[in-house]
């Protein structure tokens, strides 16, 4: 599918997602760097950020995530990544989480879960920016051996009722609220 179409694709779920979450203020900014970036799905866009996509991953019971202890950032984060290019950011969450993990994942549906909009500090010749950040909720089986990616330190399985254990990051436990149970 052509970039616009693309585009237009994620402008639909992200204004779909702001009248599921209506309190949630930073999906007009979202909406709004989609709209007048050209560029905003190339990592190489460091003047405004640009998108990246994510998957919040967990196991069938829903009573578990997978989380990554991000290398650069020494975080528990999601896993994901850049869109390089690619304007699809369900299928930038999707390869990014089994080439992070070594998991099959699976959408449980093509709405955007969560988004967020945070600062990268500054590493090498990447300036300070921001990541545009459009999060899917997946499904992967938690008995499946993990492989561990050259970007983590570590990847585990955790319960969502422990994870204020292992990090205090408001849009990692928002996720955690929004999780349906089964």
């Amino acid at each position: 599918m052509p970039v616009e179409n693309n585009r237009n694709r994620l402008l639909e779920l992200l204004r779909a997602y702001s009248l599921r979450w209506p309190n949630e203020r930073m999906v007009d900014l979202l909406i709004g760097f989609v709209q007048q970036q050209p560029d905003c799905f190339e990592r190489t866009c460091f003047k405004d950020g640009h998108v990246t996509g994510s998957a919040w991953i967990v196991c069938p019971n829903r009573h578990r995530v997978l989380l990554t202890h991000h290398r650069k950032l020494q975080k528990w984060l999601q896993l994901g990544g850049h869109s390089d290019g690619d304007a699809n950011t369900l299928n930038v969450a999707q390869r990014e989480a089994e080439e992070e993990s070594g998991l099959r994942v699976k959408p449980i549906h093509d709405a955007v879960f969560d988004i967020d909009i945070h600062t990268i500090p500054a590493r090498g010749e990447d300036p300070e920016h921001k990541h545009y950040d459009v999060r899917f909720l997946f499904e992967a089986d938690d008995r499946a051996p993990l492989t561990i990616s050259s970007e983590s330190n570590d990847l585990t399985w955790i319960s969502l009722k422990n994870l204020s254990t292992v990090t205090s990051e408001e849009s990692i436990l928002r996720m955690a609220r929004k999780t349906p149970h089964r």
